[in-house]
């Protein structure tokens, strides 16, 4: 009978294991057909007098992460939930001087943000777009701060006549952990160096200190008068009429009889109210019906990018791209974080390379591991001895552990509005001693020296183990000031004065000599070629942790539609969990050997 029953149940496996080996290997197939129909059809053709169009999905990043081919199959496409901005630059840069492309569309919904700096940088190209001649018209159903941003640098500026434009200024609030804490009965041990370094406050203090309150003003203060700078002069009013907007909002809504679109075109945010159809039948008038008669001559980014690629010559001469996008970690990591081993083997890689003659790393990350940093920061020095040149270029953040690294490079470029500096350091210890004791839960051994065992979070931290964490956290600090100070012509002393935790906008550190010039990313490439003494070269982006199958696959993939639809913004609650959490995943993720971390909470808002 059992024997029975056992055939019975293996030959159940069999079948369903036949059937999903079968369906996996179709559709392996489709997909390889896919791809194969891919490499036969030709790089589309741009269509005369079209429009580009502009749909950036996601947030904006500096690269994208790479998605593992078999998601595809399991999650059903290929995530879209991020905008690359390089690409869009290049798109935008290339269609500028292209005589195919007589104007610029863009439509704003789907964009979620993605730092000051990138949105400003993207914002320039869509200037110097109509520096040449080249109208640029914007739509969005509503407008979200960083939406607007990006959508005021047009000619016109649409929105639907039931939409809003929601500008709330800056603000920075932090989580605050130290009753819960207390509650619990855990303590937190916070070894650092610098007033202003203030990532371990949530910790050990239930609001913000004076010296963050300080910084944090400062900083947004600065950050804000460059977002309605920029807005005033492109929409030619007064910075006063923005703040009376922000400032003054339920009055404007109230005079405009509680229409919030209506508000918006009154004080001059937009130029025209319409519906999804106006709007098209207008770009049809404008730049001409398509093939079909029902839509206008257009051709999206990647479309455009594919036929620009295509006619492009290769030189032989290089110049890699690498980007430091996300915490910074040690040992081997896979994109969205920068492992200290992987990420310095990218860099020996280059370095190795005869094609590639300059590198410029790409910053945009608020630090991490000081072990990993010094690693990476390594193995730039050792490149620029190579006789290779290295270009720093900042992007949003490029603090703590982001500004360390960036100090193994010829040249730092920064943003006016990145946010850099945080020259500090600190170490963590939880205790949970008390909560075990709560729970009758003792904890008893032997040693064979004071040491050993004296960073068990479960006994109580030894006082002679608290002070040589913290002489290691100031021994820490003062080799974070000689590494910047030997970067920077500067004596340790000069660096303490402006170090200390403090974060610094660009601008603000290329005064005090942090920084070397101001400038995007395209300046930094400028500046390694020059310093490579190169006059044609190609600009490579080698991806962490990728292989090149892996790339290629990832590339068809997305080129033949596998795509999965952007997931809708959650609910207010859902996006405070969400930050909890994220919170949390990110302190799982510290792996420092020493305990010692160069982090700031310093994302651009």
């Amino acid at each position: 009978m059992f024997r029975l029953i056992g055939r019975l149940f293996k030959g159940l496996w069999w079948a369903l294991d036949l059937v999903r080996r079968t369906a996996l290997n179709l559709v392996l197939l489709a997909v390889l057909v896919a791809v194969v129909a891919v490499l036969m059809r030709p790089a589309p053709g741009v269509p005369q007098g079209a429009a580009l169009v502009l749909r950036p999905a996601g947030a904006l990043v500096e690269q994208a992460a790479l998605v593992e081919p078999l998601n595809v199959l399991r999650d059903g496409g290929v995530s879209t939930e991020q905008a690359v901005l390089p690409d869009l630059l290049e798109a935008i840069n290339a269609a500028r001087d292209d005589e195919r492309i007589t104007g610029l569309v863009i439509e704003t919904d789907g964009l979620s943000g993605g730092g000051l700096s990138k949105l400003a940088e993207l914002r320039a190209a869509v200037l110097a777009f109509k520096g040449a001649g080249k109208p640029v018209l914007v739509r969005g159903e509503r407008y979200t701060q960083a939406q607007y941003y990006l959508a005021s640098a047009a000619d016109e500026v649409r929105m639907s006549s039931d939409g809003f434009v929601l500008l709330r200024g800056l603000a920075r609030y932090n989580t605050y952990f130290k009753g819960a804490l207390d509650t619990l009965g855990v303590k937190v041990h916070v070894f650092r160096v610098g007033e202003y370094k203030s990532f371990s406050e949530p910790f050990t203090r239930s609001d913000m200190s004076e010296e963050d309150r300080e910084s944090s003003r400062d900083l947004l203060d600065a950050l804000w008068n460059a977002f309605r700078t920029d807005v005033a002069a492109t929409r030619r009013f007064s910075p006063d009429v923005l703040d009376g907007y922000v400032t003054g909002y339920r009055d404007v809504l109230a005079a405009a009889g509680g229409d919030a679109a209506k508000a918006a075109k009154t004080v001059g945010l937009v130029d025209k109210l319409d519906s999804r159809d106006e709007w098209q039948a207008d770009l049809i008038a404008r730049f001409g019906a398509d093939g079909s008669g029902k839509d206008y001559r257009q051709i999206d980014t990647g479309g455009y990018l594919a036929a620009v690629r295509s006619g492009l010559s290769r030189p032989p001469a290089k110049v890699a791209v690498l980007v430091a996008q996300g915490a910074i970690v040690d040992g081997e990591q896979p994109g969205g974080s920068v492992g200290g081993d992987t990420f310095a083997r990218m860099i020996r890689e280059a370095r190795e390379s005869d094609a590639v003659k300059a590198l410029v790393l790409r910053i945009d990350s608020p630090g991490g591991s000081a072990w990993a940093s010094e690693l990476i920061r390594r193995e730039l020095e050792l490149t620029r001895r190579a006789g290779k040149p290295v270009i720093a270029s900042m992007s949003s953040v490029a603090a703590s552990g982001g500004y360390w690294i960036a100090t193994g490079a010829d040249e730092i470029w920064a943003a006016p509005t990145t946010l850099t500096g945080s020259i500090g350091i600190f170490g963590i210890f939880p205790e949970f001693a008390e909560p075990m004791k709560r729970l009758g839960l003792t904890v008893d051994g032997v040693a064979t020296a004071p040491l050993a065992g004296a960073f068990d979070p479960r006994r109580p931290l030894d006082e002679a183990a608290a002070e040589a964490m913290q002489l290691g956290i100031e021994h820490g600090y003062r080799r974070f000031l000689e590494t910047v100070g030997t970067a920077r012509n500067m004596q340790p002393e000069e660096v303490d004065k402006v170090a200390r935790g403090r974060v610094w906008t660009g601008e603000a550190a290329a005064k005090l000599g942090l920084v070397d010039s101001l400038g995007g990313l395209d300046a930094a490439v400028d500046a390694a070629a020059k310093r490579a003494k190169l006059t044609e070269y190609e600009v490579v982006w080698p991806m962490v942790g990728a292989s090149t199958s892996q790339v290629l696959l990832q590339r068809l993939l997305t080129s033949v539609g596998l795509e999965a639809p952007a997931a809708p913004a959650g609910s207010a609650l859902g996006q405070m969990l969400d930050g909890l959490q994220a919170q949390a995943a990110e302190l799982l993720r510290w792996n420092d050997p020493q305990n010692l971390y160069t982090h700031c909470f310093c994302e651009a808002p």
